[in-house]
């Protein structure tokens, strides 16, 4: 689990704040500006909040819900922010790791969450999972285009 894997590596931080982030996640999140949020914050741990597009097309329902009213074809998501993948740590989370099977979203980003010491850095720019052959595809697409998104050098 994540957790674990996160406390076999603390030591190499030398007790300072540290980054890490999902090996799935393609983004051109400012790592600078979340470091200084981080700073500005204080919180314990800081993750990057995006709000992820929409795959599918959307539609509202009228009359006796048998009448489409509005289509929007992929529209860009509910509106909800889910966890980003980049994060900047204080060392002191991995005392919130127990086990090595810990899972660190249910163990120390929940008990940061409940302690008031979690906090999010919105971030509004570029961001794409990895997670299934559609995703692949869209982001073999968007590096063969010659200008990808996230790509920031």
């Amino acid at each position: 689990m994540t957790g674990g894997r996160l406390e076999r590596v603390a030591e190499y931080a030398g007790g300072e704040s540290f980054c890490c982030t999902y090996g799935d996640i393609v983004s051109d999140v400012d790592i600078g500006a979340l470091i200084a949020f981080r700073r500005e914050q204080g919180a314990l741990a800081t993750l990057t909040a995006v709000q992820p597009p929409g795959r599918f097309g959307a539609h509202a329902l009228g009359h006796e819900e048998t009448t489409i009213t509005h289509f929007k074809e992929k529209p860009d998501g509910d509106g909800g922010w889910i966890n980003g993948g980049f994060f900047v740590l204080e060392p002191q989370v991995i005392d919130y790791i127990p086990y090595d099977s810990t899972s660190f979203e249910a163990g120390p980003l929940e008990r940061s969450a409940q302690e008031g010491r979690l906090s999010a850095f919105r971030h509004r720019g570029y961001w794409q999972s990895m997670d299934t052959i559609r995703d692949e595809r869209v982001l073999e697409a968007e590096w063969a285009s010659g200008n990808p998104p996230w790509q920031v050098w």
